[in-house]
């Protein structure tokens, strides 16, 4: 684990990198600017033509302002074109400054950056959030899902259109590359349940998954792959789950042809058609005592609730599906159960324990 202190440093090394910042930059630089033509101002009046501190320093003023008063005392020729120099030098300084100071309040950029700022900081306070690395097709449509779970999540995007396209969203986001450890960190990667990485191009990928395993052992890693090469490299690389979009999509159109009425129900089943079914894993420790260390049949929960349980893990990793009505739940067994929303609310509420409010809920995006 990095030290806090590190960490704290590179969030705010990634605050300084955001595409608001540019304009303070700028906005630095005009400063920088007439403090440097000040200081030659004072600097030639004083060689040139023997000018002490103050009054070389009021001449400079004065001549920087343009107001027009009368000399100290004689300029040489010399000091006449020094002057001359400057003044042109000045206004160019101030028409800069003026764009700049325009950009910031006229076009609303100053306002950009401190919404970002303030968006940031509220990044730094999340947890067990997902961290999506990709804008893309995937990308969004991972972030779309998260957000009808209403789980926080934010984004990783280096592209300036579509990190646009996000901040109209209100999505939470980080201008940057995921291959780069600040940028992750700045994510709060050490404090994030999960991470996926949807670019298209296989190596960043497996760049991405690598620098995420590194920075995270714990962390749950989803990513995509367009060939089996590919995913028994991301595999090694550290990710959790590999999946393979173009295998899902062939096998999704082959399915059309035969049994479309299965696609159908998949649609369903997937938030993707009218009616909204949803499935939920249920570990044993988060089932209330009375739950425990009982038959299936003697819960009774198609009558309490309404939902059905369709699969079981049990503690050797083994998945059975649609479990007879007599297997017994017991500990480091995992549930996989469906229903609509309803039913599966009133699951929650009757059969689960109660679990704390979480301080980051609601965090997905900036609405």
């Amino acid at each position: 684990m990095l030290p806090q202190q590190f960490n704290i440093n590179r969030i705010n090394s990634n605050i300084r990198n955001q595409r608001g910042n540019k304009y303070i930059r700028n906005l630095l630089l005009a400063v920088l600017l007439l403090f440097a033509t000040t200081i030659i101002g004072i600097i030639g009046f004083v060689v040139i033509d023997d000018y002490s501190l103050a009054e070389a320093f009021y001449m400079t003023i004065i001549t920087l302002s343009t107001v027009g008063f009368g000399e100290v005392k004689p300029l040489s020729t010399e000091g006449q074109i020094f002057t001359a120099i400057l003044v042109v030098f000045n206004l160019g300084v101030f028409a800069y400054a003026i764009t700049i100071i325009s950009n910031l309040f006229l076009e609303g950029e100053l306002r950009t950056f401190l919404k970002d700022y303030k968006m940031l900081r509220k990044i730094k306070a999340l947890k067990n959030h997902t961290i999506v690395c990709g804008y893309g097709r995937h990308g969004k449509q991972v972030c779309e899902e998260l957000l009808k779970s209403n789980h926080p999540f934010l984004v990783i995007e280096p592209n300036e259109a579509k990190v646009e396209e996000l901040r109209q969203q209100q999505f939470y986001f980080i201008q940057g590359d995921a291959t780069h450890d600040h940028v992750l960190l700045s994510a709060g990667i050490q404090q994030a349940k999960a991470a996926v990485v949807t670019y298209i191009e296989n190596a960043l990928n497996v760049y991405t998954v690598l620098t995420a395993r590194h920075l995270s052992p714990q962390l749950n890693i989803v990513t995509r792959a367009s060939d089996h090469t590919t995913e028994k490299k991301l595999m090694r690389a550290g990710a959790n789950h590999v999946v393979m979009t173009e295998v899902i999509g062939g096998f999704y159109m082959a399915t059309l042809i035969n049994q479309p009425n299965v696609v159908e129900f998949f649609r369903i089943i997937s938030n993707m058609g009218e009616v909204a079914i949803h499935f939920k894993e249920v570990q044993y420790n988060q089932l209330r005592q009375q739950f425990r260390d009982k038959k299936i049949k003697d819960l009774s929960l198609r009558t309490q609730t309404g939902i059905n349980i369709i699969g079981v893990k049990n503690k050797k990793g083994r998945y059975d599906v649609n479990p007879n009505p007599d297997t017994l739940i017991e500990k480091e067994m995992t549930l996989v159960i469906l229903g609509d929303f309803i039913q599966i609310q009133k699951f929650v509420d009757l059969i689960m324990l109660k679990e704390p409010p979480s301080p980051t809920a609601g965090l997905q995006s900036a609405r």
